[in-house]
């Protein structure tokens, strides 16, 4: 395993169709959701929660994706319904991180918020620690209320991100990252 820095600096993210299997064991999976919930997390409200998707789920809630992609979209094409069906089976493994906030007179919603990026990001440095690839994605599916409703999110649920996991088909190659220079400033 990486030094915590070398595991920093090397993370990369890889698209789903370039990832392929064996996704995590059950004990590596454990890991990674245990990590996930490492947070900081302002009043212990665990503001945040997961759903996995691995083997027959994935191309279970493809099965919604393509129906409400179908029904939004009157003119898509058959291949372009297939494609929405097909998101979740690229990844071995796809974990949602559920933002879920709640009133309170301390903790801001927009802490709560931050608290499950935060743990998004947690799982996708697991991953990564574990030998995995891993991609944080949203798509119109995180944001379409029929979708959210029928993966079993309350009303004050959001999806903060989908983590796709997987092994990598090839290198993951580095984007171009901002100069530091471009974006520090001292006060």
């Amino acid at each position: 395993m990486p030094d915590a820095l070398d595991l920093l600096k090397t993370r990369r993210s890889l698209k789903p169709l370039d990832m392929t299997g064996p996704g995590p064991s059950p004990a590596e999976l454990e890991t990674i959701l245990t990590i996930g919930a490492r947070v900081p997390d302002h009043g212990k409200m665990v503001p945040w929660r997961f759903i996995v998707f691995e083997g027959d789920a994935r191309a279970k809630a493809g099965e919604i994706f393509g129906k409400v992609f179908r029904a939004k979209n009157v003119t898509a094409t058959p291949d372009q319904i297939e494609a929405e069906k097909k998101r979740f089976t690229h990844a071995p493994l796809v974990i949602a991180v559920v933002s879920r906030t709640a009133k309170h007179p301390k903790v801001p919603s927009w802490e709560q918020e931050l608290s499950a990026g935060a743990s998004a990001m947690n799982i996708v440095h697991a991953a990564h620690a574990l030998g995995y690839v891993a991609n944080w994605l949203t798509g119109w599916m995180a944001f379409d209320r029929d979708v959210l409703d029928a993966l079993g999110l309350t009303a004050d649920e959001k999806i903060a991100g989908f983590i796709y996991i997987g092994k990598a088909e090839r290198p993951a190659e580095d984007r171009p990252r901002p100069a530091l220079s471009e974006i520090v400033t001292r006060f």
